[in-house]
């Protein structure tokens, strides 16, 4: 996604971390792959916005985005099987 350097890496954890910790303390529910995947996203975006290959960052967003239906539509009938 971007090429980071170790102590980018660690900024990006580090936010990463707090942004999940905080929402855990309200309990509000957080993916840690998006939040981390975030965090890298914005160390690179501080370098320069070119520095982040956009074409890997919309794959995953379409991967996010098609998880929850595509797992709907196949939990449906395996549910109804089993019943």
């Amino acid at each position: 996604m971007v090429r980071l350097h170790p102590i980018n890496g660690f900024v990006a954890e580090t936010g990463s971390a707090l942004v999940i910790i905080v929402a855990s303390m309200f309990g509000i529910p957080v993916s840690t792959t998006h939040c981390v995947s975030a965090g890298i996203m914005g160390v690179g975006a501080a370098k320069r916005s070119s520095a982040i290959r956009w074409t890997v960052v919309e794959r995953m967003v379409w991967a996010w985005v098609l998880t929850l239906p595509i797992t709907a539509l196949l939990a449906w009938p395996i549910a109804r099987a089993l019943k």
